[in-house]
């Protein structure tokens, strides 16, 4: 029987919440969303052992989004677990490492961080286990928990989410909070990601989670936010009219 109330650890991939990935656990077993960046699995082993878990209580590992600081350590971390890898088709060529990702920056922090090169660090190739097409759902009660996965676009194309029964939303990097890349300080206030696809889908994805109760919003950067932060945020994009802006995409 799926865990209604199974427990979310963040786990730092980077101090100060810079970089999270996310650990879903109860009775039945472990979901890891997100891998972080090559060579950090040993910071997800440490966070394990604290939990008194183990790699191999991992039955799951589901990857938000094919940029480096999420997927990249995808490859070690299914050796190390056994478990399968969900994504989206849409990003599969990121993770086949068959074409080099493009970025749409929302601000100066995303062009000048566009700059360092960090963004197109490599990371070693992966073929998912399972995965989704086009707005396929992802049931995570055969995992031992109540909840979902679903694309959702927009940050972007092969974005996922996960919404779990507790009303917990793990959204990857649809939004972020905190200073600069994300965490650090102020994380309690939302703003977007450095980079974004497409804003109106996020802004949309975002509404229908709080309009069907999402509670708690768990994020890549910074974070957790509660169903009033998001609400406030897209109510400040919605005046600045930061949805009607257009980004070409830069590599």
């Amino acid at each position: 029987m799926p865990v209604r109330n199974a427990v979310i650890s963040r786990i730092p991939i980077l101090p100060g919440g810079l970089v999270n990935a996310h650990l879903i656990h109860g009775s039945q077993g472990a979901i890891l969303v997100d891998a972080g960046l090559p060579g950090t699995e040993r910071r997800i082993d440490s966070a394990l052992r604290r939990l008194g878990l183990s790699f191999r209580d991992i039955k799951l590992i589901v990857i938000t989004h094919a940029h480096v600081d999420h997927a990249g350590g995808t490859a070690k971390l299914r050796d190390l677990t056994g478990a399968p890898v969900a994504a989206h088709v849409a990003d599969l060529p990121y993770y086949r490492r068959e074409k080099a990702m493009t970025f749409c920056p929302t601000g100066w922090f995303g062009r000048l961080f566009l700059r360092s090169g960090l963004m197109y660090e490599p990371y070693a190739a992966f073929e998912p286990d399972i995965l989704l097409q086009a707005d396929e759902a992802l049931d995570l009660h055969r995992f031992g928990v109540d909840g979902v996965v679903r694309h959702t676009g927009g940050h972007t194309a092969g974005s996922l989410a996960v919404e779990l029964g507790s009303r917990d939303m793990l959204v990857g990097d649809l939004i972020s909070s905190g200073l600069l890349l994300g965490g650090i300080a102020l994380t309690d206030r939302p703003k977007r990601p450095p980079f974004e696809d497409d804003p109106a889908v996020v802004s949309a994805v975002l509404q229908r989670m709080v309009l069907a109760g999402g509670q708690r919003f768990h994020m890549g950067h910074g974070g957790p936010l509660d169903a009033g932060d998001v609400e406030r945020h897209l109510r400040k994009l919605s005046r600045r009219g930061a949805l009607q802006e257009s980004a070409l995409p830069l590599r």
